[in-house]
């Protein structure tokens, strides 16, 4: 029976360590396909449809796997080494499901509908916790869940994880009281206070009487000790 579930075709390997860069070069990706209860096994996938099928099906998304022209099983992609510099693909991971088990994974969260904090009170909306971790067997995993900011109306408000719409099929793992989202304030910059000090001698200010006199007499005292000393 067919299912409406993206495909991939593979084919074995014995190819491995360094010699697999030949591999590469061929634009076939080395891979394993491994599971529960299953000896693992080395595969190539073709690069180019592999990379087009990461852009198009989400993290969480069963994908039939055909081995060597044999009957497809359903696998998720698991890990994927990635080029630092470019970019592709190095190596997948294939975890091979049983439908009838159930799975523990991440799943990303997505935020809908318009803060007031943020719109009004020119507010920053923070995302502490952006993914959840649920358990459901393998066709019930959800790709995304969604989630309303619109009761962030203040500076006080936050989502929680409790307030999340989880499927009835899907056991939620994450604590509850964890914060998904809130609206950080605004800062305010204190512009700096310049307290303006009088100068000495500031013109059209004149000195208290005796107090030039005092001071020209001790400049004169400072002086003649001066050359006393020099002398």
């Amino acid at each position: 029976m067919a299912t409406a579930r993206p495909t991939l075709a593979a084919e074995p390997r014995d190819v491995t360590g360094k010699a697999v860069k030949k591999l590469r070069s061929a634009g076939r990706l080395p891979a394993v396909v491994y599971g529960h209860g299953v000896d693992s096994t080395n595969v190539t996938i073709d690069a180019h449809e592999f990379d087009l099928l990461r852009k198009h099906v989400g993290p969480n998304a069963l994908i039939d796997l055909s081995v060597d022209g044999k009957k497809s099983d359903p696998v998720l992609i698991h890990d994927v080494q990635i080029h630092p510099v470019n970019r592709r693909p190095l190596h997948a991971d294939l975890f091979l499901v049983r439908m009838t088990e159930e799975l523990t994974v991440d799943v990303r969260l997505v935020p809908t509908g318009e803060s007031a904090a943020v719109v009004q009170l020119n507010g920053t909306l923070l995302h502490p916790t952006e993914t959840v971790r649920i358990r459901a067997l393998p066709d019930h995993l959800p790709q995304s869940i969604e989630y309303s900011v619109d009761s962030l109306v203040d500076f006080d408000a936050a989502v929680h994880v409790r307030d999340l719409t989880i499927p009835d099929d899907v056991t939620l793992l994450t604590d509850p009281d964890e914060i998904i989202a809130k609206v950080q304030q605004p800062r305010v910059e204190e512009e700096p206070v310049v307290v303006a000090e009088a100068e000495e001698g500031a013109e059209g200010v004149e000195p208290a009487e005796g107090e030039g006199a005092a001071e020209g007499a001790e400049g004169a005292a400072g002086s003649s000790g001066q050359e006393s000393d020099e002398g």
